[in-house]
């Protein structure tokens, strides 16, 4: 398959989901975006236009173990989900962002609700 090919489909997907998904300063989007070798996660509130909390595996707290990426979506999740419970966020919306919710996505929101989000 021709790699625009994949992404505009999953662009497409993605905007398809935007248009029911939306995040407000109660109940913000919890944004995923999924690199080949990273993963990242915000939760931003949309009547605002404002990133409130943000999280990746670019960062320190963040360790590669045996789990390999899946391990680290869910530290990512963690990490995301203890941002936001200590900036008064208890509740959210997944926006997949156009990915299948499946091995590191599904692993970011486990982790992310181990961590007191709930959606």
């Amino acid at each position: 398959m021709d790699p625009s090919t994949k992404r505009s489909a999953r662009r497409s997907r993605h905007l398809r989901l935007r248009r029911k998904v939306t995040g407000t300063a109660a109940s913000p989007r919890l944004s995923v975006y999924r690199s080949n070798t990273h993963i990242y996660a915000q939760l931003i509130d949309d009547v605002a236009g404002r990133t409130l909390v943000a999280a990746s595996s670019l960062e320190d707290a963040v360790e590669k173990g045996e789990d390999g990426k899946v391990g680290v979506a869910k530290q990512v999740g963690e990490l995301v989900g203890q941002r936001a419970t200590e900036a008064g966020i208890t509740t959210c919306v997944f926006d997949r962002g156009g990915n299948r919710y499946a091995g590191r996505v599904a692993a970011l929101a486990e982790g992310a609700r181990s961590a007191g989000l709930q959606f």
